[in-house]
């Protein structure tokens, strides 16, 4: 696979970790993990990786900001959204674990990290 091709898988997958969190957090009986208040720990993952791996597209400091804005204000329609099925409800401290999630995941990318995505190039190109 070519490092543009690479690109190109790393932002579909990307979206489909979105579609994946919007698939969750619409279904009428999300999974439960068996732990008390489990689906924040959910939340900050999902919201948190798909940060993070996104992160790794956009490395510039204005892009880094967009995304940040952008999960934080997915995972904020989502609760609204959630209000309306008529089966989920509306959790404020869903948000918030929406927010930190994105907030770690900003964090924690690269160069604090490091990048896969730049790994998975290095490694194409020697082949």
């Amino acid at each position: 696979m070519s490092p543009a091709k690479l690109a190109v898988f790393w932002k579909v997958a990307g979206w489909l970790l979105v579609l994946t969190i919007i698939y969750f957090s619409l279904m009428p009986a999300p999974p439960d993990i068996g732990v008390e208040q489990g689906d924040k720990i959910g939340h900050l993952a999902a919201y948190g990786l798909t940060t993070l791996w996104f992160a790794q597209i956009y490395t510039g400091a204005h892009q880094r900001v967009r995304l940040f804005i952008s999960m934080v204000a997915l995972g904020i329609a989502l609760e609204y959204a959630q209000s309306a099925t008529g089966y989920r409800s509306f959790d404020v401290a869903d948000m918030l674990a929406n927010a930190i999630g994105a907030c770690l995941g900003w964090i924690t990318a690269p160069p604090r990290l490091p990048s896969l995505l730049s790994w998975a190039k290095e490694r194409l190109s020697d082949c």
